[in-house]
């Protein structure tokens, strides 16, 4: 049996070409959106499969040399053993197709004789949308863990231990980025907390749900600061929670009085600051802002950032938000997304630790301190719970 995938922009496109290849007794065993690593050769992917000669001649010979030429039944236990065994036998034709696509499209030339865990885990990297070059990287190192930088990419040993390999890939994967779920630059009181980010990224929001968990929760004095005068109703909002929540608020125009009001009530324990969402084109308009958080080392600026947003332009935001000095990255809406790589990409980048992720808009409970593990099981799912249990 001859099993061939075809792809193409639509479903007939790509059942033309099989047809016109394998001709009009082609079977179409699947048909389906490409999987991303292989979306490049088309958008969508048909399977065929053709009887080959041997098949042709094993069914003629089941008919009778009769003036009908009519088949021979078979007992049914019979049909169903082999309907068994030819679907077990093209399922793992098609798993080694996947797998011959997966390493031909997604790694180059001098990958080609790397392990089928180097292979798979690859794709499940880039799947994830991590850059290539960094799968790439975190790849062959997580393979220099086992076996020691020996041999170039490409000349691998022939096996190793799927589960050692895994551990060394979420070793390698760990020691790309940190995390720290604290509030505040130092034990010191007030510890003061401001949210910075670009429009829609979520901070008034995040910012109510750490003072509910981390301020009402633990019974800490909370004091809530807006500099929003930018969006309408922005401090409406926030005054709102405050009032529900117990716990004060004021509206504030200028830096000036940003740094009077921080002084006035050093008797809290955690000061929140809202700022108003800055687009990559305000932020020059920004200075006085960006130079009191920049020189302020007393207060701990939280980059937020929505965890939707492509890996180019969270690239891009983290570049200019630097004007801020931000010391931590704080993703939101995890839950308007399933590829999270780049949230993993951006702290490697960066250098920054991931601090908070917030995957909703209920309060208080849409909110976690990010942590390896967390991380880990994004990137890389199931990796969290194999180490563990390797542990």
């Amino acid at each position: 049996m001859k099993i061939k995938s075809y792809y193409s922009r639509t479903v007939e496109d790509a059942m033309a070409a099989a047809r016109q290849e394998m001709g009009p007794d082609a079977m179409l065993v699947n048909s389906r959106k490409a999987p991303p690593e292989v979306r490049h050769l088309g958008e969508y992917e048909v399977v065929f499969a053709n009887v080959g000669p041997a098949e042709a001649a094993a069914e003629a010979s089941l008919k009778l040399p009769g003036e009908r030429n009519e088949p021979i039944p078979l007992p049914q236990a019979n049909l169903n053993d082999r309907l068994s065994t030819e679907v077990a036998e093209l399922k793992k034709e098609l798993a080694g197709m996947r797998h011959a696509i997966t390493r031909t499209a997604y790694a180059p030339a001098q990958w080609i004789g790397v392990s089928q865990d180097q292979s798979d885990a690859y794709a499940t990297l880039t799947a994830a949308e991590l850059p290539a070059e960094l799968a790439r990287e975190i790849v062959q190192a997580a393979g220099d863990r086992l076996n020691g930088p020996r041999l170039p990419p490409g000349r691998a040993t022939s096996k190793t231990d799927a589960s050692a390999f895994q551990r060394a890939l979420a070793e390698e994967i760990s020691s790309r980025f940190t995390t720290e779920a604290t509030l505040g630059r130092s034990p010191a009181l007030p510890r003061i907390v401001a949210l910075v980010g670009p429009p829609g990224s979520g901070k008034t929001t995040t910012l109510v749900k750490l003072a509910v968990n981390y301020g009402l929760a633990a019974r800490r004095p909370v004091l809530l600061l807006s500099m929003d005068t930018h969006r309408v109703a922005a401090a409406d909002q926030l005054r709102s929670y405050a009032a529900i929540l117990g716990v004060g608020f004021q509206l504030l125009e200028t830096v000036s009085s940003l740094a009077q009001t921080i002084e006035e009530n050093r008797g809290k324990e955690l000061i929140f600051i809202d700022t108003p969402g800055l687009a990559y084109g305000d932020l020059q308009d920004s200075e006085s802002l960006a130079h009191f958080l920049a020189t302020r080392v007393d207060i701990d600026t939280h980059l937020v950032l929505p965890a939707s947003m492509k890996a180019a332009d969270l690239s891009r935001m983290v570049d200019a938000f630097e004007i801020l000095r931000p010391q931590h990255l704080l993703f939101t809406k995890l839950d308007e997304t399933r590829c999270y790589g780049p949230i993993f990409s951006e702290a490697a980048r960066s250098g920054k630790p991931l601090s908070f992720f917030a995957a909703g808009q209920r309060i208080p409970e849409d909110l976690e301190a990010a942590s390896p593990e967390r991380v880990l099981e994004m990137v890389l799912p199931g990796a969290a719970g194999r180490a563990r249990s390797a542990a």
